[in-house]
């Protein structure tokens, strides 16, 4: 289980399919992120691995950058990265060809700076995007629909994006989630990841009307833009 911020939907699935909790991953210390992980613990020991350095009282195994979340009943290992920005020592977890990646990095989006620095967020974002283009990306939010409203403004003439659009629509209309996206396509769609490219830094000039190219400008820039979209 990544991330349980209640327990009760986690229980109710571990029943539902006949499943044994194993093991809890838990990306950084938000409540909407850890509040089931107590009640959870108490009724299976289970390890705990989460960020060194952010207040989970649960945690077993705390972790940062270089260290390995190994779960021997899944035969699964997952090597941890550093991604501070929206807290300050958020982790993620990357393995089997899949990101979990908490509220640093969005379909189409990015989490808001609370605890870091834009240059931490953009660094963090930019290690994460510096993975295979395939590997399929699980973040904390289903705010798919809301990042793309806001990356149209931002890159209006991306063609890659308005057709993400669509299929995101089409999947949210039929009751189905936009996730797994992979970073392929944050790559190409989500300007969070795109502060160098020629209309991100045209927008983000018109934005605060003055001329910025600096990748963290211009990142600082449309994350304030977003927060007030």
């Amino acid at each position: 289980m990544v991330d349980p911020g209640e327990a009760a939907p986690v229980t109710s699935y571990l029943k539902k399919e006949q499943l044994k909790l194993v093991a809890i991953l838990a990306t950084h210390h938000h409540p909407d992120h850890t509040g089931g992980i107590a009640e959870l613990v108490a009724a299976a020991r289970v390890p705990v691995f989460g960020p060194k350095g952010e207040p989970i009282p649960e945690l077993s195994n705390p972790v940062s950058q270089g260290d390995t979340a190994a779960i021997a009943e899944l035969a699964a290992s997952f090597s941890v990265l550093d991604i501070p920005g929206h807290t300050r020592a958020h982790v993620a977890y990357y393995g089997l060809g899949a990101l979990f990646c908490g509220d640093t990095l969005f379909a189409c989006g990015c989490g808001r700076v609370f605890e870091g620095t834009p240059a931490q967020m953009l660094a963090s974002l930019s290690k994460l995007a510096a993975l295979p283009d395939a590997t399929r990306v699980y973040c904390g939010h289903e705010y798919t629909l809301a990042n793309i409203a806001f990356a149209r403004a931002v890159d209006p003439d991306n063609a890659l994006l308005a057709e993400r659009e669509q299929r995101a629509r089409s999947l949210r209309a039929a009751g189905r989630p936009t996730l797994p996206s992979t970073l392929g396509e944050e790559r190409a769609t989500n300007p969070f990841l795109r502060c160098a490219e020629p209309p991100v830094v045209e927008s983000a000039n018109k934005y605060l009307g003055a001329r910025i190219a600096d990748p963290v400008r211009v990142f600082a820039a449309i994350r304030d833009w977003k927060n007030r979209f």
